[in-house]
């Protein structure tokens, strides 16, 4: 059982009645309400041993729910960032395997697949280790696609579906256009460090940092050059870069950052946020 809804849920078989959200008093009540739960949870992380949300902005609730009220035509957007191994990855597998069970409506984007075609680099040096170690600083925001990122995300919160780009991580450099199909949902979830460049993150209604400390994050880090075929020199010396490089490039946006949540969380503990959330958000009966 959900600790969080055999705590805070409704256990009865009757469901609270729906508003008409396409009214102004309707969406008014479902921010009232939302509020309340987004309380319930921040209660219950404190009392937790283990918190999940290290850092939340005074002003993020009341924004977040005024814009719910005032734009209710548009998708819920949301950013998620933080520096290499830092568990954003990982816990965005584990909301797509709760989407799958649950049904919800919820689309993932990988923004790393908006780095921009190395190829032509890669092939010229001989290996993308050779490219780095001759001082290609392949994080930097101008490697990306961040203009085609942002129109993306735009279309995506108005509604549009996307033909989004694929990068190919096996060491080519080749990014392929209009690779992956991307739906529109009620909630659309960006993940990477690109998403907290400009101006992508402007477009964001919540704003994620994944805050890990350095020793976990370098120990996952070099647990994965394994599963990489990757030999253990090169994946330190590449660890020296991504670890700069997210200094340099990573760490400021936590600035920017509506909510702070601890990386190094259970990841147990992390689904049964998720899953208490989509609870509250189908409490409603359609039945009048």
């Amino acid at each position: 059982m959900n600790a969080l809804i055999e705590t805070f849920g409704n256990n009865s078989k009757e469901k609270l009645q729906k508003p008409n959200f396409d009214t102004r008093i309707g969406r008014e009540f479902l921010a009232f309400y939302l509020q309340t739960k987004f309380k319930q949870i921040l209660n219950y992380d404190k009392k937790n041993k283990e918190h999940l949300f290290l850092e939340i902005k005074d002003d993020f609730i009341p924004n977040f729910l005024d814009r719910l009220v005032n734009y209710p035509e548009k998708k819920i957007m949301i950013g998620i960032t933080g520096e290499s191994a830092s568990g954003k990855s990982t816990i965005c597998d584990e909301i797509r395997k709760i989407i799958k069970e649950k049904n919800m409506p919820i689309t993932i984007i990988n923004a790393d697949n908006y780095f921009r075609d190395i190829s032509d680099l890669i092939k010229k040096y001989g290996s993308f280790d050779i490219l780095r170690d001759n001082g290609h600083d392949v994080d930097a925001p101008e490697n990306f696609r961040l203009d085609l990122l942002f129109e993306h995300a735009l279309k995506l919160k108005d509604g549009f579906d996307i033909n989004a780009p694929k990068y190919l991580t096996n060491g080519t450099g080749v990014s392929v256009l209009n690779a992956i199909e991307v739906k529109s949902n009620k909630i659309v979830v960006i993940e990477g460090m690109a998403s907290m460049f400009e101006p992508v993150r402007d477009v964001f209604d919540i704003k994620i940092y994944v805050e890990t400390s350095k020793k976990i994050r370098k120990k996952r880090f070099l647990e994965r050059a394994k599963f990489r075929n990757q030999d253990m020199e090169n994946a330190i010396k590449h660890w020296g870069y991504v670890e700069g490089a997210g200094l340099k490039y990573i760490q400021p946006s936590k600035k920017y950052s509506d909510i702070i949540i601890n990386g190094e969380a259970d990841l147990e503990y992390f689904i049964q946020v998720v899953e208490y959330i989509n609870h509250i958000t189908n409490s409603f009966s359609t039945q009048s």
